[in-house]
C-alpha cells in the first residue's frame, strides 16, 4: 500500500513531538543542499516581498531580544 504525501502527514502528526522532530529531520537530511539552498531562497524572497509590501513588519532585533528576556524572565 502506498500513501500518499497527506496520508502519511495525517500519520506522522500522531506521532510525539520527539518522534515527529527526528523525522522532520530525517527528512531535511535527504534533500540535497542544493534543493534545500532553492528552498531557502525562495522563502527568503517572500519575506523580503511580505515586508517590502507592508503585509509585514520587521521587528527590530534589539526589542526581539527584550520580548524573549521577558518571556523566560530573563535578567
Amino acid at each position: 500500500m502506498t500513501l500518499s504525501a497527506d496520508e502519511l502527514a495525517t500519520r506522522a502528526m500522531a506521532l510525539s513531538g520527539e518522534a515527529r522532530a527526528l523525522l522532520a529531520e530525517k527528512l531535511i537530511e535527504s534533500l540535497d543542499q542544493e534543493s534545500i539552498s532553492a528552498i531557502w531562497l525562495t522563502e527568503a524572497k517572500k519575506r523580503r516581498d511580505e515586508v517590502r509590501s507592508g503585509k509585514v513588519k520587521a521587528i527590530p532585533g534589539i526589542e526581539v531580544m527584550q520580548n524573549v528576556r521577558k518571556l523566560f524572565d530573563c535578567k
